[in-house]
């Protein structure tokens, strides 16, 4: 009689064991999802509130790459003496200010798209310096000259990096 009576426990055990396994699956199933969608509510948020903040860096970034352009860069500074290392060093010491101006946008940017844009801050540096060092170029305006005349020849570095800003940017839609 004994068995028989541990048997029928065993059977109403069953279903019982059942049904708490599927509610206990159910549950953790429903929570995990409730987590993933509070996390993406929250990450939705985030990114609605970070969006003008980072759109604003990259516009900022792109105006930065504008100004130190050879091309504008040269309209807008101009020498103040005849001077050409003292004009060279004008031109570095403006384009490292606008840069020290624009350092902290680079929270809101990729880092590939920061990197760009150092390169190519520093590949302006670079071809106004090579410019210097050339015998023809004996004055400031013979500088501006030089840089002009190299700029008309081939893509400015600060064009290339506009243009991967532009894809980033078109990227974020």
């Amino acid at each position: 009689m004994e068995v028989s009576r541990i048997i029928d426990l065993f059977l109403y055990a069953i279903p019982t064991l059942i049904t708490g396994l599927i509610a206990y699956y159910f549950f953790r199933e429903h929570t995990k999802n409730e987590d993933g969608r509070r996390r993406f509510l929250l990450k939705k948020d985030l990114q609605v509130n970070a969006m003008p903040l980072r759109l604003q860096a990259y516009e900022r970034m792109a105006l930065f790459l504008e100004r130190i352009s050879p091309s504008k860069l040269l309209i807008r500074v101009q020498p103040t003496s005849s001077s050409k290392e003292d004009y060279e060093s004008l031109l570095i010491q403006n384009i490292e200010q606008e840069f020290e101006h624009n350092l902290s946008q680079q929270i809101y940017i990729s880092d590939k798209c920061w990197n760009i844009i150092t390169t190519a801050k520093n590949a302006t540096i670079q071809l106004i310096r090579k410019a210097a060092m050339l015998e023809k170029t004996d004055t400031a305006n013979k500088l501006r000259e030089v840089v002009l005349t190299e700029m008309m020849e081939r893509r400015s570095p600060s064009e290339a990096a506009l243009s991967f800003v532009k894809e980033e940017v078109a990227e974020l839609w």
